[in-house]
């Protein structure tokens, strides 16, 4: 968790029980007036939803094909590492959006919508980062368990999530561009325009972009004040 100025940033792991409780005490502890998720309209409803909402066979149309099939490989497996921990992929946004309502408190969705993130990404990605994909793919299916360099439960340490970033930036350049690096400029210039016109901002977004998230903040924040002391 991070602190600046009117906004608190919770870096979660969208799998992991120690990111609900966080995210339910940092509520109720600082009753914001506003709360900012990762998220756009479409997965917003899909979470609230009494039925499971998919992504469909005519969404190809809209996204891609290479976009609905990592987004399908990406569902598959947080629902299989969300199993282990018993949570369901998304569980710390659910108890955020249960909080807002039952205190009456503001929610904001800062995310760029994902049938636009994935339409980019089936267009960006090369066939090296495929083959790669599917290479990490078979590898995990077929190898023997392996213990994983931290506890899923938790939210990664901060060097385990650099390390991990740096390995996508480095073999899949197109999926970091689509998903981390872009989407970390979006969801910083949405949080520093909502923390103009609120007192407290509550944002849940995921651990891999609360570092980038914040000194994208803290350098729009700098060059506001600049560009503001030369009239």
């Amino acid at each position: 968790m991070i602190n600046y100025q009117n906004l608190i940033i919770i870096g979660t792991s969208h799998i992991s029980p120690e990111s609900i409780k966080e995210v339910q005490n940092t509520i109720t502890k600082e009753y914001p007036d506003l709360i900012a998720l990762e998220l756009d309209p479409l997965r917003f409803k899909s979470l609230i939803a009494t039925k499971t909402s998919k992504l469909r066979i005519r969404d190809i149309f809209k996204i891609g094909l290479k976009g609905f099939i990592i987004n399908l490989i990406g569902a598959w497996i947080e629902k299989k590492l969300g199993k282990i921990v018993n949570t369901k992929p998304g569980d710390e946004m659910r108890a955020a959006i249960k909080l807002a309502k039952e205190n009456n408190i503001k929610i904001a969705l800062i995310d760029q919508d994902i049938r636009i993130t994935l339409k980019k990404l089936s267009k960006r990605i090369t066939w090296k980062e495929k083959l790669n994909l599917l290479k990490e793919i078979l590898k995990a299916l077929f190898k023997r368990k392996r213990k994983l360099p931290f506890d899923i439960t938790k939210v990664p340490p901060q060097k385990i999530i650099a390390n991990l970033t740096k390995k996508i930036k480095k073999n899949y350049p197109s999926i970091y561009l689509t998903l981390i690096e872009e989407r970390n400029y979006i969801l910083a210039k949405n949080l520093y325009n909502i923390m103009k016109h609120h007192n407290k901002i509550i944002a849940v977004i995921g651990a891999g972009h609360e570092k980038e998230v914040l000194e994208i903040i803290i350098k729009e924040a700098t060059n506001e004040i600049h560009k503001t002391g030369t009239h």
